[in-house]
């Protein structure tokens, strides 16, 4: 499965020191990606390949209890080599591997 996205860059504020930066894939699209079938792992996540712009990763991403949603982390090398600042924009494409 491929999906493509626009989202928006946040920072994981549980801790005042935290730099995890995520985006969100939109509800829709979450539940689309929890009924494909595949084996558990561990918090839920799910192995994707993602692409912003020219960087291409292999990483997983993870249920947000709060929201229903996946979150995509986004690594400081991707967001250095991208341009992506906290707020901004973000268009993603993801191939979910798991399933």
């Amino acid at each position: 499965m491929i999906i493509e996205f626009d989202g928006e860059v946040w920072r994981w504020d549980a801790r005042d020191d935290a730099s995890w930066y995520f985006t969100s894939v939109p509800p829709e699209l979450s539940a689309d990606i929890r009924e494909i079938p595949r084996p558990s792992r561990g918090f839920g996540s799910v192995r994707v390949r993602a692409r912003v712009g020219g960087t291409e990763w292999a990483t997983s991403i993870f249920p947000d209890s709060g929201t229903g949603s996946y979150v995509l982390p986004l690594k400081k090398a991707v967001r250095d080599a991208e341009g992506l600042a906290e707020g901004g924009p973000v268009t993603v494409r993801l191939e979910v591997l798991d399933g």
